[in-house]
């Protein structure tokens, strides 16, 4: 099948390669142009340029699409039977949407319509969520609105983090669109009920509230692993929260109850077992108390 693909992160990457293995005719790539990233803000192109290239594709890097007249017609005049869109970053226009002979499909990392937007991945477990899944939906003018082709779910266990849940979705998406484009599904609306949204993540949304439940804590923890992280203050400086554990203990929310990083919360304790500190690399509790002691009663906040 003729193919646009469009997709930016690491995320799409998966989909990019099994489209390609499969045999079908990818005759454009596009992703968000190159940026500068780092701490030397060096001009990197995204995964899936790099990618894309690495297949010898031609790729396009529109830095805008809604009012590109040009950027329309060059997409019209490729052609195309169908349009797999994987964590673009841009909107696509109707007329973009309708170019395609079978539309745009998107591969999108929730079981739709729970968790329509920009942070599904880490929404399903911030909220405690028992399983999340990948949903082929054909695209229309609305937030992640379309019919759906085809659903999959996978379970979040106690252990998942935000980084296990996107590379198993990641996998699970390429592998459901190669069935999409092969089977042909009968398009199924989105119900109306159980809508709900998944907010563009901020670094503040990495704060620890030790008022909160220890759960809910562990939960964020998991889910902002690896970005925006999560973090708290120890002695005015910054300490970040790579891992943690639920454990017994009570006190006044963020006081440290033992000489091993267990914290009080609005309810339960919260056991940290991996941080790191300014300009130190990341490491265990414990290798971390060995070079700066946190005694009972210290504060974090």
């Amino acid at each position: 099948m003729r193919l646009a693909f469009m997709g930016t992160p690491e995320f799409s990457v998966p989909a990019l390669h099994a489209l390609h293995r499969a045999g079908h005719e990818i005759a454009a790539v596009y992703c968000q142009p190159p940026r500068p990233a780092g701490r030397g803000q060096s001009v990197r192109k995204c995964p899936v340029q790099v990618a894309a290239e690495a297949l010898g594709l031609a790729v396009r890097t529109p830095a805008r699409l809604k009012r590109d007249t040009a950027e329309h017609a060059a997409f019209a005049a490729l052609g195309l039977e169908a349009a797999v869109v994987v964590a673009y970053g841009l909107i696509l226009p109707e007329t973009l949407l309708a170019a395609p002979v079978h539309g745009c499909l998107n591969i999108h990392a929730s079981l739709l319509p729970r968790w329509r937007g920009a942070a599904p991945i880490q929404s399903a477990i911030l909220a405690g969520d028992a399983e999340s899944g990948v949903t082929i939906m054909r695209m229309d003018a609305g937030l992640d609105t379309g019919p759906m082709l085809l659903r999959a779910a996978v379970p979040i266990g106690a252990d998942t983090t935000a980084s296990t849940l996107h590379d198993a979705l990641s996998e699970l998406g390429a592998e459901l669109v190669l069935r999409a484009l092969a089977e042909n599904p009968e398009p199924v609306p989105q119900p109306e009920a159980g809508v709900t949204y998944a907010a563009k993540l901020t670094r503040e949304d990495g704060r620890l509230d030790w008022t909160r439940d220890a759960a809910a804590l562990v939960r964020q923890v998991r889910a902002l692993n690896p970005w925006p992280g999560t973090f708290t203050h120890l002695d005015g400086e910054v300490l970040k929260v790579l891992a943690a554990e639920p454990a017994h203990g009570s006190g006044a929310p963020g006081m440290v109850l033992d000489d091993g990083l267990l914290v009080a919360t609005g309810q339960g304790a919260l056991r940290l077992t991996r941080v790191q500190a300014p300009g130190r690399a990341a490491m265990a509790a414990e290798a971390f108390l060995r070079g700066r002691r946190v005694g009972c009663g210290a504060i974090l906040h």
